[in-house]
């Protein structure tokens, strides 16, 4: 079988890695990577040289990135993006393409497979995130599919309810998993030496990006994050860049602007998938509404801020917190940190085995 893989970003190649390792080594498969997004952005950290770096060709790569952060910009990018994936569609052939998550340039590339009918496997359906127009697209992207490998059991039971069918749908955990069970992670040492930040300092990794159904608000609630932690002196700040999403260049030039005048804060545009995972089982905490304070931080535990709606409807296990984006409210939630102790995590999500799982799915099929 030839098996295509669609990765537009630092974040969806990260949870990839291990069913790619798993693609690569049987013979059975021919891996074709499709890159495009956030990959190809100088800006963004060019992250296909990650992917290269890892030991994968990229078989095609296509620039689909908007030309700045508004809504019209986002929207001419999707449009561009579905014109680029048709000729791509007409020209090569694939037993089977992956996509990933609920991203609008994902949404895009996948739409224009449609009338081609390519058969799309879908990884991480039937999540919930309300406070992010990827929601929207995750659902749609669920009806364009076949195949559909989700994280957890309530999950696979709303995929099952959008599809009015059970077929081909398999619950495989999360990917995330295979990812902390099998990657070597830095220690406090290698991550100082690879990325000259210290993490013997208590530290918080905070991620935050544009809440896309409230675009009105997304100013104020920056401004309301950076100045809580504009109070707070006890900790090292590492900051991870936003998405390219509608305001996330606005978000990024605050987070910059307060590194500048903040000694502890530290900014990095991408850790890549070991130094990230690293940062997160080393740093006291995460602040934020990343996707990843759900999954992969429910793996240590980590205790996690998570801050307005942008992942309302995710599932919430014990080691988060949510709490408004209000500078008052952040504050509190941060002086009351605690410590998580546990030997093996939450296993809500699976059990570090999705990419066997999903193989054995694949093995299946004629």
């Amino acid at each position: 079988m030839t098996i295509g893989v669609l990765t537009s970003s630092r974040a969806d190649y990260s949870i990839y890695f291990p069913l790619l390792k798993a693609l690569r080594a049987d013979n059975r498969f021919t891996l074709e990577i499709i890159a495009f997004g956030t990959h190809l952005s100088e800006l963004h950290g060019y992250t296909i040289k990650r992917i290269e770096e890892d030991g994968f060709s990229v078989k095609h790569s296509l620039q689909t990135l908007p030309e700045n952060d508004t809504p019209e910009a986002i929207t001419n990018s999707m449009g561009e993006t579905m014109s680029k994936f048709s000729s791509l569609w007409s020209n090569a052939e694939f037993d089977l393409v992956f996509c990933l998550g609920d991203r609008y340039e994902m949404f895009a590339a996948c739409a224009s497979s449609v009338p081609f009918n390519i058969k799309l496997a879908h990884i991480h359906g039937g999540e919930e995130t309300t406070g992010a127009i990827d929601n929207i697209f995750r659902h749609a992207i669920t009806h364009m599919a076949t195949y559909h490998f989700t994280a957890a059991e309530p999950y696979k039971q709303r995929v099952i309810e959008l599809k009015g069918s059970a077929n081909n749908v398999y619950n495989v955990g999360s990917l995330s998993i295979d990812n902390l069970k099998a990657l070597k992670l830095y220690s406090i040492e290698e991550f100082k030496t690879n990325f000259n930040i210290d993490l013997q300092v208590p530290s918080i990794l905070i991620t935050f990006h544009p809440e896309t159904v409230s675009l009105d608000k997304n100013e104020f609630f920056i401004s309301e994050l950076l100045a809580a932690l504009s109070e707070i002196e006890e900790y090292q700040f590492v900051f991870t860049m936003p998405n390219a999403d509608a305001m996330g260049n606005m978000i990024r030039r605050n987070i910059n602007e307060f590194a500048s005048r903040t000694p502890q804060a530290k900014v990095v545009e991408s850790f890549g998938t070991v130094g990230y995972l690293s940062c997160m089982k080393h740093c006291l905490m995460m602040v934020g509404n990343t996707s990843s304070g759900f999954i992969e931080a429910s793996f240590f535990p980590k205790f996690v801020i998570n801050l307005g709606d942008r992942q309302k409807g995710r599932i919430l296990t014990p080691n988060i917190y949510s709490c408004a984006i209000k500078r008052q409210e952040i504050i509190m939630a941060v002086k009351s940190y605690r410590e998580i102790q546990s030997s093996s995590g939450n296993t809500l999500y699976g059990d570090g085995n999705a990419a066997i799982k999903i193989m054995n799915v694949l093995n299946g099929i004629q």
